[in-house]
């Protein structure tokens, strides 16, 4: 396999919960992996999640962990810098409209001056998501792209 690079998301405790929703919502193949799983059974964090990976038929592929004083030296910071994005076809407009149920849209999902639709939402994770959906006859995708 070549070279990937995809978004990889912490958690302040909530990444199983997380990934179940997202598994939820874009389907796909969903694998967990706890610190008890990764060796440490007896950890007083021994059910939280180490790594997990999310990889769904369209080839998107989100990765999560959560993080605690106890797994890593680096404090849970979220931020409004890194968006997870979805660009594609008619279908996203379900992701879309799921991802935001107990979120806050905070671009409606509508035409834009590139002539595609696109919208933005804050999860109930507190995670920011961008969603364009590609002008058919345009064959464009994105606001970049052309």
């Amino acid at each position: 396999m070549g070279s990937r690079l995809n978004p990889y998301i912490r958690y302040n405790g909530n990444a199983r919960q997380a990934m179940e929703f997202y598994h939820q919502v874009l389907g796909g193949k969903l694998e967990i992996g706890t610190i008890a799983d990764f060796g440490s059974p007896d950890s007083p964090d021994a059910d939280k999640v180490m790594h997990a990976e999310l990889v769904t038929s369209h080839g998107y592929t989100l990765m999560a962990c959560d993080v605690d004083g106890q797994i890593e030296d680096v404090p849970h910071s979220p931020g409004n810098n890194v968006a997870v994005y979805l660009g594609g076809d008619g279908e996203l407009r379900d992701h879309f409209e799921n991802l935001s149920v107990g979120g806050t849209v905070t671009m409606p999902l509508e035409k834009q001056v590139w002539g595609d639709e696109a919208g933005a939402l804050v999860d109930k994770f507190g995670i920011t998501w961008m969603v364009n959906i590609a002008n058919a006859a345009s064959g464009r995708e994105g606001p970049d792209a052309g």
